[in-house]
């Protein structure tokens, strides 16, 4: 049995999951879409329906499942919208605009009584990030001791100011450290290098490992993940994620993306088909609306040290027992 999936928002990312659900998705189409550019929304369309607003399309009975890629500020209200219709969510990254609304969602989920939402941290479904996390389970490098994360992007847009390097941007590598380590934060430092960048991360867990991360947002050079796990027996790290290696001119190298989507078009497909899969065995993968939370109340807590003394005790709250 094919699924409908409806998804609201056709920007970058919207228009990309769209994409993956016509062509790359078995057992799942795109059955609605909703955009406030209307025009935006037929082009995406592809022969799903174009509805005229984004509650229409949550309540609408051809729509089973809904991806939520509108702008950030949209996403608290709109997930909750799902949950008080008992639908699965797949919701972009953050789970909403501050770490209060993302709590408030985690409440409206935990008042149901069953996860419905799957927040959009796609390193998950990483090949490269998967296999650093089967191999530091599977103990073979020993305790693990220091995580280093590499995060730089070719340039920002002339919107993304202020602390967004932290809260939208540096929030995948809160994430992917919580979940490759399985450990939580506890501490945090934070310097910016000349004229605000980039911006050096430090975190501690509650099993004393170490976490660095570089969240650098106008490198110039090209968009470049990476990360490398120390264990006390040996190390991992993501190899260059370029296809080929290009020799020219007397000059040999990799290449590297303009943007994120390029990078991750392996972990965005895995993600949407384990999250379909997902939905249709009423189960959940990837990451919860409680790391959602959990994600954007470190980056808050962080972006405030930068203002201040550089320095942040990380608190937020017991799990609740539906996201052991």
């Amino acid at each position: 049995m094919s699924i409908g999936i409806g998804v609201i928002g056709t920007g970058v990312m919207g228009a990309e999951h769209a994409r993956i659900l016509r062509h790359e998705t078995p057992g799942a189409h795109l059955a609605g879409i909703f955009d406030a550019d209307a025009a935006r929304a037929q082009a995406v369309a592809s022969g799903a329906t174009v509805f005229s607003d984004p509650q229409s399309l949550i309540a609408s009975d051809q729509i089973d499942a809904i991806v939520i890629a509108s702008p950030d500020s949209t996403h608290a209200s709109l997930t909750r919208a799902c949950i008080a219709a008992g639908k699965p969510v797949l919701c972009e990254k953050p789970l909403a605009s501050s770490a209060a609304d993302a709590l408030e969602v985690v409440k409206a989920e935990v008042g149901l009584g069953r996860k419905l939402i799957q927040v959009g941290y796609m390193r998950r479904f990483d090949p490269g990030y998967r296999e650093i996390k089967r191999v530091k389970d599977a103990g073979s490098l020993g305790g693990s001791v220091l995580l280093h994360n590499v995060h730089r992007n070719v340039r920002a847009p002339d919107w993304f100011n202020g602390p967004m390097a932290i809260t939208n941007s540096f929030v995948h590598e809160i994430d992917a450290s919580r979940w490759l380590l399985g450990s939580e934060m506890v501490s945090a430092r934070v310097a910016a290098g000349p004229g605000g960048e980039p911006l050096m991360i430090t975190m501690k867990t509650d099993k004393d490992e170490l976490v660095s991360t570089e969240v650098f947002v106008n490198a110039s050079y090209g968009y470049h993940v990476h990360v490398e796990l120390v264990g006390r027996q040996g190390t991992i790290s993501l190899a260059p994620a370029s296809l080929t290696l290009l020799n020219r001119d007397r000059a040999g190298g990799l290449s590297y993306p303009d943007n994120w989507v390029p990078r991750f078009e392996e972990a965005y497909r895995r993600q949407m088909a384990d999250w379909v899969s997902a939905v249709k065995a009423g189960a959940s993968v990837g990451a919860s609306a409680w790391d959602g939370y959990v994600a954007s109340a470190i980056a808050e807590q962080i972006a405030g040290a930068l203002a201040g003394g550089g320095v942040a005790t990380l608190k937020y709250g017991p799990r609740p027992p539906l996201y052991d």
